[in-house]
C-alpha cells in the first residue's frame, strides 16, 4: 500500500473525519513509531509504520463497511448520550460489535425519521458531507396548511434564514398516490408500522383530517434543522419529517429501527459522489 497523509490514514481507520484528525494531530495526540507528530504534511506507510492516538495503536480495517439505518423518531444521532436518551448507535449495537469503528455520517434530528448512514470509512463520511459535494438529500414532510405555488417557488429559489440564504431546493406538493405514499413512509397514515412509528399528536391527526399536507424537499446542503426552518419561513411548520433518500440511496421497504449493509454497487456510487 502506498504512503498516505496521516490525516487520511486516521480517517480511513475510522478514528475521525479528516478535519477532526487534523485537530488530533495539532493537539499532539498522534504518534508515529513512538514519536509525536504535529505536522499536517506527514506521510505514513500503513504496512510499515505504527500509528497511535492517545497511546492506542490504530490500524486500517481490512475492508470498510457502510450500513443504511432507518432511524425512528426519538433517537439522538450520537454514539452515546450523557442524558441517557436513546441513541442511533444503540440500534446498531450488533453491527458495532463486529465493526467497532462504525460512526454515523451526519445526523438526523431526534424527531426526524429516515435514512442514516453508518460507516467505518472516515474519508467517505467526510466526502459525503463536504459542502463542495452538494450531495442531494430527499425529505418528506407533513406540514401545517397547504403550500401554494408562491410558497413552493420560494423554496425552489432559496429562503432567507438567520444564517443566510439557502441554496435553491427541489420542492413539490405531494397529492393523491404520492401523498398516500408519503403518509405511509412518514408513519402518519394507516400503513405506519415498525419501531418508532407514530402519528405526530393532535397536529398529526388534524393533518390526516385535511388540515395539513405533504411536501417533498430536496436539499444539496445540510444546515442545522434546515428543512424545518425553511418550511417554517414560508408559513408551513413541520409536524413530522422523514429523510427517504441520501443521494441515489433510497430506504425502500427497510423497516424502522432496522439496518442493512450497502451493496458493492451502492458503495461504488457513494465513493464516486464523495471523491
Amino acid at each position: 500500500m502506498a504512503e498516505m497523509r496521516l490525516q487520511k490514514f486516521l480517517a480511513r481507520a475510522g478514528v475521525a473525519s479528516r478535519r477532526h484528525a487534523e485537530e488530533l494531530i495539532a493537539e499532539g495526540r498522534v504518534a508515529v513509531n513512538g514519536v509525536v507528530v504535529t505536522e499536517m504534511g506527514t506521510k505514513v506507510d500503513p504496512a510499515a509504520d505504527m500509528v497511535a492516538v492517545d497511546g492506542t495503536v490504530v490500524t486500517l480495517p481490512e475492508e470498510t463497511v457502510t450500513f443504511m439505518l432507518h432511524k425512528p423518531a426519538g433517537f439522538v444521532t450520537t454514539m452515546s448520550d450523557p442524558a441517557g436518551r436513546p441513541t442511533a448507535a444503540a440500534l446498531m449495537a450488533e453491527e458495532i460489535a463486529v465493526h467497532p469503528s462504525l460512526f454515523p455520517v451526519g445526523r438526523l434530528d431526534t424527531d426526524t425519521t429516515g435514512l442514516l448512514l453508518f460507516t467505518t470509512d472516515g474519508e467517505l463520511g467526510h466526502g459525503l458531507l463536504h459542502p463542495r459535494r452538494h450531495v442531494e438529500k430527499t425529505y418528506l414532510a407533513l406540514v401545517e396548511g397547504r403550500p401554494d405555488g408562491r410558497d413552493l417557488a420560494r423554496l425552489r429559489e432559496g429562503v432567507a434564514l438567520d444564517d443566510g440564504m439557502t441554496l435553491p431546493a427541489g420542492a413539490r406538493l405531494l397529492e393523491g398516490a404520492d401523498g398516500e405514499r408519503a403518509a405511509r413512509l412518514i408513519g402518519t397514515g394507516a400503513g405506519a408500522s415498525g419501531r418508532g412509528a407514530r402519528h405526530g399528536g393532535k397536529r398529526g391527526r388534524r393533518a390526516l383530517e385535511g388540515a395539513g399536507s405533504y411536501v417533498e424537499v430536496r436539499l444539496r446542503e445540510g444546515r442545522n434543522r434546515q428543512v424545518r426552518r425553511m418550511l417554517d419561513a414560508v408559513g408551513h411548520p413541520v409536524i413530522a419529517l422523514h429523510r427517504q433518500a441520501f443521494g441515489p440511496l433510497d430506504l425502500g421497504d427497510l423497516a424502522r429501527g432496522d439496518a442493512r449493509p450497502l451493496s458493492d454497487g451502492e458503495m461504488a456510487v457513494l465513493k464516486e459522489l464523495a471523491s
